[in-house]
């Protein structure tokens, strides 16, 4: 029927033809196993995340080692500075409080008191001259080693805490009254007055170069000596003379010095003075001008006339009383003598009153030479007509007349001073005399 009897035979399924261009695919081996061996389990949880890495073996393995190692001394000095600085923190808060302390006391003003009890380490109690003893506290910075009851101490002005110690335990105002200095003046430049002269070498110079002679002869040297006189006879001169001549230690008081504000001020202040002198001595003590305290006691009214008083007392407790003055000599000065304390002028506190009298004749042509000895003086000056005058002249209107003449010499540009100048200096120093001076009031 028209197919072969090959045709008939083929399997329904068999459609391979002469024109399928398909190729019966080849046969593949599978692909070897990546690993030899037994299959290992992963591990899971913290044991994986410590589990150490597998080191092999490299060329960089010595280098990554040093590497290591000085990360590792980094690491381990960057910890001991962290410590350290926890360790130190508290210790640097204090130094910076400390330090916050100082900055604030530099600008502020402090108070002078006095240390009276050391409490502990960290506290004290102190007092100050203006109120009453407090309980405080002493700041680190303080060196506690130099503290010692009665000692002299910087107090904050506002919480009085001890801030400093003032290393001198001299008061600062008798420390001034020292005559470090020695004035220029001598027993030469003093005209006359040879008595007055005398007399406070014997009382004051003596006893301390030769106090051998007063044991031999058996007395006590005299304790202090008066100058009174009027202005300007010469009483502080004989005292500049006598701080030129001595050695010794000269102490220059003035009277209203020893007049303080506050109460107790002016006893301390005098009793440091002597204690200062006696540390010193030998040693003079001048006081001028002390009419200012050492006026006669009265019922007084005020508390500053009271503390006058007080003052005056504490003087005389000094110059004669339980404790004995040694080798400190006083020497007091006034232009009014008749208004002091008997108390004061008694023997036993002052032994010497010595007078400065208005000059003579003879002490006024000594001191017109002294005063004229340096002058450029013309031919026609005649200092007798000044020297033999009826005026009362004293020391110091003799100086006022000498200078006086040499201005007017100078206002003319003229070097040499003529006998009219010291006629205009004498009437013009006169008129200012008994212009400023009430008659009759040293008669």
């Amino acid at each position: 029927m028209g197919q072969g009897p090959s045709g008939m035979n083929r399997p329904p399924g068999d459609r391979k033809g002469d024109g399928d261009n398909k190729k019966e695919k080849k046969y593949e081996p599978a692909a070897p196993p990546s690993r030899v061996g037994r299959k290992q389990r992963k591990q899971k949880g913290p044991e994986a995340a410590a589990r150490l890495p597998t080191v092999t073996p490299l060329s960089k393995c010595k280098l990554r080692l040093l590497k290591m190692e000085r990360i590792k001394d980094y690491l381990l000095m960057e910890e001991e500075f962290v410590a350290n600085q926890e360790r130190l923190k508290p210790q640097e808060e204090k130094n910076e409080e400390d330090r916050s302390k100082v900055d604030d006391l530099r600008g502020s003003p402090m108070s002078v008191g006095n240390l009276e009890e050391l409490i502990d380490e960290n506290h004290a109690i102190v007092s100050s001259s203006v109120g009453p003893e407090y309980y405080v506290g002493i700041l680190s910075f303080v060196d506690k080693d130099q503290l010692e009851p009665g000692c002299s101490i910087l107090m904050h002005n506002k919480v009085l805490s001890v801030v400093g110690l003032l290393q001198d335990e001299v008061d600062p105002m008798v420390s001034v009254m020292k005559v470090e200095k020695a004035p220029l003046e001598s027993y030469a430049d003093i005209g006359g007055l040879d008595a007055q002269i005398q007399e406070i070498k014997e009382a004051v110079e003596l006893p301390l170069t030769h106090p051998e002679l007063y044991e031999d002869i058996g007395i006590r040297p005299p304790k202090g000596v008066i100058l009174y006189g009027e202005p300007g006879t010469g009483k502080t001169l004989l005292a500049k003379a006598v701080a030129n001549s001595t050695s010794a230690t000269f102490l220059r008081v003035v009277g209203s010095e020893l007049i303080q504000k506050y109460l107790g001020d002016g006893p301390k202040l005098v009793r440091e003075l002597f204690r200062v002198a006696d540390d010193l001595s030998p040693s003079i003590v001048f006081i001028d001008e002390i009419d200012a305290v050492g006026t006669k006691r009265y019922d007084a009214n005020s508390g500053g006339e009271r503390e006058i008083q007080r003052t005056m007392l504490e003087l005389l407790n000094q110059l004669d009383g339980f404790d004995s003055r040694g080798d400190v000599k006083v020497i007091l000065a006034t232009n009014r003598i008749e208004s002091l304390d008997p108390a004061l002028l008694r023997p036993g506190r002052i032994d010497r009153k010595i007078e400065f009298p208005l000059p003579d004749i003879k002490t006024r042509r000594r001191i017109f030479q002294i005063h004229t000895s340096r002058m450029t003086l013309a031919d026609d000056v005649n200092l007798e007509e000044f020297v033999m005058t009826k005026d009362e002249f004293s020391g110091a209107d003799i100086k006022a007349i000498c200078t006086e003449a040499g201005l007017l010499a100078l206002r003319e540009r003229r070097m040499k001073v003529t006998h009219v100048d010291f006629k205009k200096a004498k009437e013009k120093v006169m008129f200012k005399k008994k212009e400023g001076v009430p008659e009759g009031l040293y008669m």
